[in-house]
């Protein structure tokens, strides 16, 4: 029975999990009832994964599995409640299914009014009635679609996923088809993470993906597409080191799906210094990514990079003294210096990775260098960081997950309170990672000293008398 006492505890704390996080979706909640509501379940996650790392081996992936799949059901329990990037991703598939390229149209384009429908853009008198999440469009009309005077952002790879959910999903339900799909990638990761993890003998650290309530509420309740790109990256960095063209198709694909991705290369090559070593995840990479744009340029009369560089620019990437970003090295440094130092520092730390890095662990570098990323860029947009979670569940460095809350905060805080939340988070979290780092320090007072390659290990007995 008492071995059992860890068992029971996760179960019960999955159980609180769970039912704070369906309530929270389920209730609609907003402002900061919803941003309370959410460090709750963060604070019943973090809990739940440091008992079960005391759980009996054998009852740990029937209970990690059991525990993801009830984390994940939650994010089905309602509409998408935190942000509408998911009816973009409907509109997408349903041009794409008339034949008409995804990147030539904006939403708000009358010559694609044919294909409007009533749960993307709703009636006049709905559009009169509704005050929150609907986009003005012209003569007294509106649509749930974000952003509908510009083209999508998306890369091929996600149009291809959009154009096969919608070939897939029931009139009337697409927001659920939307989500389930989702779902069904999220629990795909953990089955992943299970696989790669239990290799290693530490099963637990899947749970770091699979209950983290950033991925019921944002990979699933909101749909974002960046789940697709967190399977095609973790299914990446676990053949690269052994089939390395392999690797570098499927982290071409995951480029192909979110961009972000692209920031995993330097751990893919990690120890790979031979030039044709380089070049076999390279080239792959870059020749997945050519050729999934080649159809869309071809069907397409203008840009396939659609709102791109525009997005940049409305979020403050291209311009340090705007909407959030840069934010740490915005208290040290001055605000024109903050792009050249984020340059500066990436470039050191690709190197480094690619140099030094772990070829038999290239998700530690691509940790390396997508959390940096974020500390140096501090996103405003939550989803984003799910990358991190996977990549700290392949990793077990569980500081790293303060990223990924600090992502939450920005998002969920600044508009009630200000961007000083978000470089707290921020500051926060950087602070957690420097502090995890130290703790690991193989040369830290107190731990033993590494044995050298080629230095005789000491003797059993005299081992155990001075322990």
């Amino acid at each position: 029975m008492i071995r059992n006492r860890p068992t029971v505890a996760a179960a019960l704390l999955l159980a609180a999990l769970t039912a704070l996080l369906g309530v929270l979706l389920h209730g609609n909640a907003r402002g900061s009832g919803l941003l309370a509501g959410y460090a709750g379940a963060w604070a019943l996650f973090a809990a739940a994964v440091a008992v079960l790392r005391r759980v009996p081996g054998r009852s740990v992936v029937p209970l990690l599995v059991a525990g993801a799949i009830a984390v994940t059901a939650t994010g089905l329990t309602a509409a998408p409640v935190t942000s509408t990037d998911s009816y973009r991703y409907a509109w997408d598939g349903r041009v794409q299914a008339s034949g008409v390229s995804p990147y030539d149209h904006a939403p708000d384009d009358p010559a694609l009014a044919g294909l409007r429908d009533e749960w993307l853009f709703p009636d006049a008198e709905t559009c009169a009635r509704s005050e929150t999440d609907l986009a003005p469009l012209d003569a007294g009309l509106c649509t749930r679609i974000n952003r509908p005077a510009v083209h999508t952002i998306y890369p091929p790879t996600a149009e291809v996923w959009f154009l096969l959910v919608h070939a897939l999903s029931p009139d009337g339900v697409r927001h659920k088809a939307l989500q389930t799909s989702a779902a069904l990638l999220a629990l795909a990761v953990t089955g992943l993470l299970v696989v790669i993890t239990r290799r290693r003998g530490d099963s637990w650290r899947a749970a770091l993906w699979a209950w983290c309530p950033a991925v019921p509420v944002e990979a699933v309740n909101n749909a974002h597409v960046d789940v697709l790109a967190v399977l095609l990256s973790v299914a990446a960095l676990a053949v690269v080191a052994r089939h390395r063209v392999a690797g570098g198709v499927l982290l071409g694909l995951a480029v192909a799906t979110k961009m972000l991705p692209a920031l995993l290369v330097p751990g893919a090559l990690s120890g790979a210094r031979r030039p044709h070593t380089v070049l076999a995840v390279l080239v792959p990479v870059a020749a997945t990514v050519g050729a999934l744009y080649l159809p869309y340029v071809l069907l397409s009369r203008g840009s396939v990079l659609g709102y791109l560089s525009g997005y940049a620019q409305e979020e403050g990437y291209d311009d340090a003294g705007a909407g959030g970003r840069y934010a740490l090295l915005r208290l040290v440094l001055p605000d024109a210096w903050a792009v050249p130092a984020v340059a500066l520092v990436m470039t050191a730390v690709a190197l480094t990775v690619w140099w030094r890095g772990d070829p038999e662990r290239p998700w530690r570098g691509a940790l390396a260098t997508t959390g940096t990323a974020f500390l140096l860029l501090t996103p405003g947009y939550s989803w984003y960081s799910l990358l991190v979670v996977a990549l700290a569940a392949l990793d077990g460095r569980w500081e790293w997950l303060s990223v990924a809350l600090a992502g939450a905060t920005a998002y969920l805080a600044v508009p009630l309170v200000g961007h000083w939340a978000a470089t707290a988070a921020y500051g926060v979290a950087a602070a957690a990672i420097c502090a995890g780092w130290w703790t690991r320090r193989p040369d830290r007072p107190g731990l033993p000293r590494p044995r050298l390659r080629d230095e005789p290990a000491a003797h059993t007995t005299e081992t155990r008398h001075h322990a």
